[in-house]
């Protein structure tokens, strides 16, 4: 059969045996065909444990090398993974764990000591990330298999284990792979299902259109993998390539990004537009804003020879060998992609979501259109539900091989979203230009009716918001018919300028001033409130909307 996900990890296992494959941030270093063996061993206890092709084992974790081992072991034993991301509570953890009917559930550590596995009373085994180790087993005398591990390894295999011993599961296309739950950022979460058609539709796209991506490349896994995006494009598409996958700190910062970036300088970087904004923000935009380097940039040839300079060290800060990075996963701030823009810095911006596995757009750098989120991937269609899809938003709507085959156990949700014809609602609003590049307008669930009928796209005003002096973050809610601004200020930088609480609110409330007289009436600020906190965010740092529009109603 061809078009098989598994194929191409088998593959590329077998092809790149003897090239490096997964370090640990400063530890050592799993090669592919160390990857396969600690594959091989995870199988004899899945075989051991009794579980079937179909079941679901759930992994829940921090990035890490094993994190990576186990996800590939689920999948190419014939089970179905379960990704949970490490920082969900542990009554979420426990919900989702339930809820997909996991009857494994591999965990870090860490992850472990918060969870009851009372809560969990279906689950036969937990084991551990780290090595596979049983936390806790309702299998009788599982503990002594584990003890026996590696002589069932070497009884198995007597000779020495070779790529040609290698034989995975044989999917078919519709053969779930994936249950994703994801928060999203209007509701509750929900279990995306995800076939292997979907898992090599993404895989092969990427293999296909970024092509200079090449065995032995190094990545640096920025984003986490229980979320499809960095799942999609960090490892299965790094691991198909052959490519050389670091991980950060387990607690990672600003500091050890660079460090990392720098070190193994990546030929591709995937991030969320927070990474990149707040690198332009505090280390180009304060140099930009010096009284001799603003009057000199007013002058095309400085400002020429300016954006030279600054393009090299951003080039330099992320690496110095990377061809691009692809900008996903929420929407990225006007002025910061138009800056980049002007500096013609190697960036571009993809669009997608979990049930789409997640790829949608994507178009490279080079021939990217500004404002857009790229061209319609390979074997998918959109169509946007508008009389005018070129200058009227309409919903996004989606066909092809990368859809999802619905949320688990819920019809009711899958019925909301899924169309007839395969077209599937993507809850996103957006026009298609002649050219096929696709623009995004903000949210349906999150467009406002203004009263005298007008729609309000609150992304867009947000945009602006946070261009002002001080504004970290912003998010507009209605109150009485009113739009109304919840802001995230900058207070390490007000605190370091000397400016008190009253200074601040002040500074703020003129900027709100002045940027209502560039809106229109109808999308008007009339009130604001400064947060101590910052916004709840979803795993691809979208700030959950609900839970502040609801608390502020």
């Amino acid at each position: 059969m061809n078009n098989r996900f598994l194929e191409l990890i088998e593959l590329s296992i077998k092809a790149h045996w003897e090239l490096p494959a997964l370090t640990d941030y400063r530890k050592h270093t799993l090669y592919y065909k160390d990857v396969a063996r600690e594959i091989a061993k995870m199988h004899l206890l899945f075989e051991q444990a009794g579980i079937r092709k179909g079941d679901r084992i759930a992994l829940v974790g921090r990035n890490s090398s094993r994190w990576v081992v186990n996800f590939f072991s689920i999948l190419t034993y014939g089970a179905v993974a379960v990704p949970i991301l490490h920082d969900f509570k542990a009554e979420n953890i426990h919900h989702i764990v339930n809820h997909s009917e996991a009857r494994i559930l591999i965990a870090a550590s860490q992850s472990w000591e918060a969870l009851k596995e009372q809560a969990m009373p279906d689950v036969r085994l937990f084991l551990a990330i780290e090595d596979g180790k049983p936390f806790l087993s309702r299998i009788p005398d599982f503990k002594q298999v584990y003890g026996q591990l590696d002589a069932l390894f070497s009884k198995k295999y007597p000779e020495t284990f070779t790529p040609e011993q290698i034989r995975y599961h044989v999917e078919q296309p519709e053969e779930p792979a994936i249950l994703n739950y994801t928060s999203g950022t209007t509701g509750f979460s929900k279990g995306v299902m995800l076939p292997y058609r979907s898992l090599w539709s993404n895989t092969q796209y990427a293999y296909d259109r970024l092509p200079f991506v090449h065995a032995g490349d190094n990545f640096v896994s920025m984003l986490p993998m229980a979320h499809m995006y960095g799942l999609a494009f960090e490892i299965l598409n790094g691991i198909n390539k052959g490519c050389h996958i670091h991980f950060l700190p387990r607690i990672p910062n600003p500091k050890s990004v660079i460090e990392s970036l720098q070190r193994h300088r990546p030929a591709l970087i995937i991030a969320v537009p927070l990474i990149i904004e707040k690198i332009i923000r505090n280390n180009v935009f304060p140099i930009l804003r010096k009284p001799v380097v603003r009057t000199l940039y007013r002058l095309p040839v400085f400002k020429q020879m300016i954006n030279r300079k600054i393009r090299k060290q951003l080039d330099e800060a992320f690496g110095g060998n990377c061809f691009e990075i692809v900008i996903g996963g929420a929407a990225i701030n006007k002025e910061i992609e138009t800056f980049l823009r002007s500096l013609r810095f190697r960036y571009t911006i993809g669009y997608g979501m979990t049930e789409c596995g997640p790829l949608v757009a994507y178009e490279q750098w080079d021939t990217f259109k500004q404002g857009s989120v790229g061209r319609i991937v390979d074997r998918m269609e959109v169509k946007i539900d508008s009389v005018d899809p070129e200058n009227i938003a309409g919903e996004i709507i989606v066909r092809g091989m990368n859809n999802m085959l619905g949320y688990y156990k819920n019809p009711e949700a899958t019925a909301e979203i899924m169309l007839g014809d395969g077209w599937m609602r993507t809850g996103d609003l957006g026009t298609l230009d002649r050219d096929g590049f696709l623009c995004i307008r903000g949210r349906c669930k999150t467009m406002i009716l203004s009263s005298n009928g007008q729609n309000i796209y609150p992304e867009e005003i947000e945009s602006l918001l946070n261009e002002l002096p001080y504004v970290s973050e912003s998010l507009i809610v209605t109150r009485k018919d009113l739009l109304h601004a919840l802001i995230y200020p900058q207070l390490e930088k007000a605190k370091e300028n000397g400016l008190s609480d009253d200074d601040l609110t002040n500074l703020i409330r003129e900027g709100l001033k002045q940027l209502n007289q560039r809106l229109p009436g109808y999308s008007k600020i009339a009130d604001f409130e400064l947060r101590r906190e910052v916004f709840e965010k979803t795993p691809k740092q979208s700030i959950k909307r609900f839970l502040y529009q609801e608390s502020y109603s």
